[in-house]
């Protein structure tokens, strides 16, 4: 049985951190699918067998999603999100994987949907619910030099620019001593 694409108001968020923690694995090379099997479990998916062909297909599908995350505003991410959906999302149906699941909502072919299909459509119905919610991009790409993790920007206040405080500070550093010479 593939991933749920539980989409409910708690777990909006959840698929969106699954799906920046996929782009992030998914950029690199060396991406192993026992990791990705991995990260997915660690998201409370089930065990799966996922395989050489699935993480070289859900890479074509990631790098449609940095695209949705690299959107400077909320009109480019929605129209970038719409060609996603447009693209993979069928009309939502509720499934309880025939009684080993709780009833969710899924927008993907069907409960055996390859995995870059499952991955593309819950990550593109997620990233559309976060842009309704918020009217801003649902994340974005770390703006440090060197680094281009993709990160969720869940917050209130200003948009982030990096993936993490680590990255921020060291731009800032960089940023006061370039200043001072």
């Amino acid at each position: 049985m593939p991933p749920s694409n539980a989409i409910t108001g708690r777990s909006v968020r959840a698929v969106a951190e699954r799906t920046a923690d996929l782009l992030n694995a998914l950029a690199r090379d060396d991406a192993r699918p026992e990791e990705i099997a991995g990260i997915l479990v660690a998201h409370g998916e089930s065990d799966l067998a996922v395989t050489r062909d699935d993480v070289e297909s859900m890479r074509v599908s990631a790098d449609l999603l940095r695209g949705v995350l690299a959107a400077r505003d909320a009109a480019e991410g929605a129209e970038r999100i719409n060609g996603v959906l447009a693209r993979v999302a069928r009309p939502p149906r509720l499934t309880d994987h025939g009684g080993t699941s709780h009833w969710h909502v899924h927008v993907d072919s069907d409960d055996d949907a390859p995995l870059a299909e499952w991955f593309l459509a819950s990550a593109g119905m997620a990233l559309a619910l976060l842009v309704t919610d918020r009217q801003r991009p649902p994340g974005g790409l770390c703006a440090a030099r060197g680094c281009d993790r993709a990160f969720l920007d869940a917050g209130s206040g200003s948009p982030r620019l990096y993936c993490s405080r680590r990255c921020a500070t060291r731009e800032r550093v960089a940023a006061h001593r370039a200043a001072r010479s």
